[in-house]
């Protein structure tokens, strides 16, 4: 089994670049760097790769890049790339300017809190996403399997008896260099900017991939999405939610 590097993909792009949903907080902090019960959530995904052995980690940084640069001198292996498209792309922008990396590699979003590390281990046969099973219905990406448990089809706007994605997934060398080829063709050829970088595998060129899953448990890793979410998981915040 391939044993993978890492690209923490931080949410940015005219969609997200400021975390818009949990204004005032992300007005002078970036949404990764947001503390949950004391811990930043981008410490969650850091240490829970240290403890599995990845520390070749390269982080995207865009909106309050200077923020982020303590992170080098804290942990072991974190390189920072700028992405200096973050105020006009979406994160298509994020994996083109890290796309050298991405050839066995585990790519995540550094705005989630990973309680798990488990789900971060670095040894995986197909390339795919992390997912959970989602009986009832569910308005998040929402993947549904052949008989090969091989990825069909993914439905944005959510559905039920399917496999919930989430932002960690990995890519073995073959995958992650047509994923870099695919990147480079929407980005910078194509000029198509206004896209998630998971749209080019899972909506640009599905017949190019052959992805499968990794099944997590709820409660694995938590995504926020709101102030409301925020206060939810953290008390400290609750001063800022509107009754």
């Amino acid at each position: 089994s391939p044993v993978p590097k890492n690209v923490c993909a931080v949410s940015s792009g005219m969609k997200m670049k400021f975390g818009q949903r949990m204004h005032p907080i992300t007005e002078k902090i970036p949404k990764p760097l947001v503390n949950v019960n004391g811990v930043r959530m981008i410490d969650t995904a850091i240490r829970g790769l240290h403890h599995n052995g990845i520390y070749e980690i390269y982080i995207v940084v865009g909106y309050l890049k200077e923020q982020f640069k303590c992170l080098e001198q804290e942990y072991e292996g974190v390189k920072l790339i700028e992405n200096p498209y973050y105020e006009s792309c979406n994160n298509i922008s994020s994996l083109y300017v890290a796309r050298d990396y991405i050839e066995d590699a585990l790519i995540m979003d550094g705005d989630q809190i990973i309680y798990n590390d488990q789900i971060l281990s670095p040894e995986f046969e197909r390339s795919g996403y992390n997912c959970i099973w989602c009986e009832n219905y569910t308005t998040e990406w929402l993947l549904t399997l052949d008989e090969h448990e091989i990825v069909k089809s993914c439905c944005k706007t959510g559905g039920a008896k399917g496999w919930q994605l989430f932002s960690v997934s990995r890519w073995n060398k073959e995958d992650g260099l047509r994923l870099k080829y695919d990147v480079e063709k929407e980005f910078a050829e194509k000029k198509n900017r206004d896209i998630y970088w998971d749209d080019v595998a899972l909506f640009c060129y599905p017949q190019e991939f052959q992805l499968g899953i990794r099944q997590m448990k709820s409660g694995d890793i938590i995504e926020i999405d709101s102030l409301a979410e925020l206060a939810e998981l953290d008390s400290s915040y609750r001063g800022y939610v509107k009754n």
